[in-house]
């Protein structure tokens, strides 16, 4: 072995390259993984070395140009260095006076960021102190909204609109607070939960990256399971007692205007509804908090806001599942959870039509006006649970049966019934399972094909990146990691390693966008607790946690307007605590990151 000596004058740079940028997955690579790299540099071929922690090289070759990248706004080349396998530390890949970030290749790489990654959840509970002996001092607070008892919202909304409010309150403690605020919401808790469930549904081996302190350690359930049915509870405390009737808009939503659906903006018509059963979409504070706020310290009035189909849906699916997953395990629960779930079922059947508005100040809508997804994916989860007649009907007469699978998110959940209905052991006759098994594989290879679209080789291709783009790439994973587990090709294992390469580095920023792992990791999420930029005496995040990534296209707060029309798509991002838009965290983030790296693991 020689020590590497390459001529800067090999390379041809951009304009405004003074020396190439080279961009990798900061943690890594398992060792007969893919391995690639991005290196910014125009013209030829560049020479690249692999060299190890003493500098010797142990191999070389030339870039693969791709030339102008819309997506980074930058001229790439890819390195593959896939062949090397040597397991060792300090690894840097070489490029005339540049070098790269230093990186292991080992195996089991991935254990840590799935435990941290599965951690989070813990952090973000609601209703108990988060213990030091779990945690650690640095992040240790105490119990927020420690007994929630709350009133539905009655009086006039932001646009002067008179709510009538309910008759009762609902204990609606515990549960995880959905992102940087405290908010607690039903839609978008119910993705979170089923793909922490699915993590378990899928393999067994996720179950190995729960943290063994948690506080519910030692009891009969692997916590992995705790941590799910900390949420699973709150979900089932928002649903609304039998026999109580309410007003809320009800019909279809109005046609769009302006670009957005009328509903986000006014209701429909208010009509008397048979609630029983149905599910509130949300608690959350009446006015939005400041920065830094932690939660024992909110001043704000909690309520719970009206009910709607979505939410109630999310709940259908959610204990179904739970009704699986613990069937065996706890069957007392297993049984409290599928009697809600039927309820939710029948009062979302009878009630269709009943959508969120984007009219409280104080927390988020996660307004949806169509929910043909989540009526599939409600009786898709109660099918393979109960195998009855009538969930089934309802899962082939929906057109997303039969229909093209993307990648889900909160808005968009039928492929989680797909999902799950393609796993072993469920009720559909065999020809049909295989059916959806090649549709997701067919999704699949069209991620992949999504890869020669972009120089940095990602799975994903947009013409402007959205709100939380790292998540939409890490559910585009997620199928890529079943379509792997159905066909064994390693083809798709490649697509799950370029997706959690760009989100530890291989990226044009060459940030890591995960707290605590790599060179230049995030570290001022949109938090209220983690806020160390704003008070020295709070904490910046624990490790494991995902900023929503580069955001293109809804540039809202007052960092980002300031980015407007000045960012490639990738490069839309900034660590600020400010920024939330693009660095806020989520729990439907964090939920396929854990995913990803447990399967990376197993």
């Amino acid at each position: 072995m020689r020590t590497l000596l390459l001529a800067a004058t090999a390379l041809t740079l951009g304009a405004a390259d003074s020396s190439p940028s080279i961009h990798l997955n900061q943690l890594g690579f398992e060792p007969a993984d893919a391995k690639t790299a991005i290196v910014q540099a125009s013209g030829a071929p560049v020479e690249w070395a692999v060299v190890d922690a003493g500098g010797r090289e142990v191999k070389r070759g030339r870039g693969q140009p791709y030339g102008d990248d819309p997506a980074s706004g930058a001229k790439v080349q890819r390195i593959d260095f896939s062949d090397v396998r040597t397991a060792g530390e300090g690894y840097r890949i070489v490029v005339g006076d540049a070098r790269s970030d230093p990186f292991a290749i080992r195996s089991r790489l991935y254990v840590p960021l799935a435990k941290d990654a599965l951690a989070f959840f813990y952090h973000q509970r609601a209703g108990v102190p988060i213990e030091a002996r779990v945690v650690g001092a640095t992040w240790a607070r105490p119990a927020g909204h420690p007994k929630e008892v709350a009133k539905c919202f009655a009086g006039k909304d932001e646009r002067g609109i008179e709510w009538p409010g309910c008759a009762y309150a609902l204990d609606v403690t515990g549960g995880w607070y959905d992102a940087g605020d405290h908010g607690k919401y039903v839609v978008n808790g119910g993705i979170s939960l089923w793909t922490l469930l699915n993590a378990r549904e899928r393999h067994a081996a996720a179950l190995a990256h729960a943290r063994r302190e948690f506080p519910e350690a030692g009891n009969a359930a692997n916590d992995l399971l705790d941590e799910a049915r900390y949420e699973m509870e709150f979900l089932l405390r928002m649903q609304i007692p039998d026999g109580v009737r309410t007003r809320v808009p009800a019909g279809a939503p109005r046609p769009a205007r302006a670009g957005r659906p009328a509903w986000e903006r006014e209701p429909a018509d208010f009509a008397g509804i048979d609630a029983g059963g149905m599910a509130h979409q949300k608690v959350a504070d009446r006015n939005w908090t400041g920065l830094p706020m932690p939660p024992q310290n909110d001043p704000e009035e909690r309520l719970v806001y009206p009910p709607t189909t979505a939410a109630t849906l999310n709940l259908a699916a959610t204990a179904a599942q739970c009704a699986r997953v613990w069937r065996g395990v706890d069957n007392a629960f297993a049984a409290r959870c599928l009697a809600a779930a039927e309820r939710a079922w029948k009062a979302a059947k009878r009630n269709p039509e009943v959508y969120a508005t984007n009219s409280f100040t104080g927390s988020g809508g996660y307004g949806d006006g169509d929910v043909s997804d989540e009526f599939y994916w409600a009786a898709a989860e109660l099918l393979a649970t109960t195998g009855s007649a009538e969930y089934r009907d309802a899962v082939t007469a929906s057109p997303h049966f039969r229909a093209e699978l993307r990648e889900p998110g909160w808005p968009s959940t039928a492929t989680l019934g797909t999902i799950t209905l393609a796993l072993p052991g469920y009720v559909l006759p065999k020809v049909e399972r295989a059916r959806l098994r090649a549709a997701i594989v067919a999704a699949a290879d069209r991620f992949l094909a999504d890869e020669r679209g972009n120089g940095y080789g990602i799975p994903y291709v947009a013409s402007g990146y959205p709100w939380g783009s790292n998540s939409n790439l890490l559910n585009r994973a997620m199928l890529l990691g079943l379509a792997h587990d159905f066909t064994g090709e390693a083809k798709y294992r490649a697509g799950v390693v370029a997706a959690i390469d760009y989100v530890l580095g291989r990226n044009p920023l060459g940030r890591s966008y995960v707290s605590g792992y790599g060179a230049r990791p995030m570290m001022n999420p949109h938090h209220r607790f983690w806020a160390h930029s704003l008070d020295a005496k709070l904490p910046g995040p624990p490790p494991g946690v995902l900023s929503g990534g580069p955001n293109s296209t809804a540039m809202s707060d007052d960092v980002a307007r300031t980015m407007r029309g000045k960012c490639a798509p990738q490069t839309c991002w900034v660590d600020d605590i400010h920024a939330y838009s693009m660095n806020e965290v989520a729990i439907n983030w964090n939920a396929p990151l854990f995913w990803v790296a447990a399967w990376l693991d197993s």
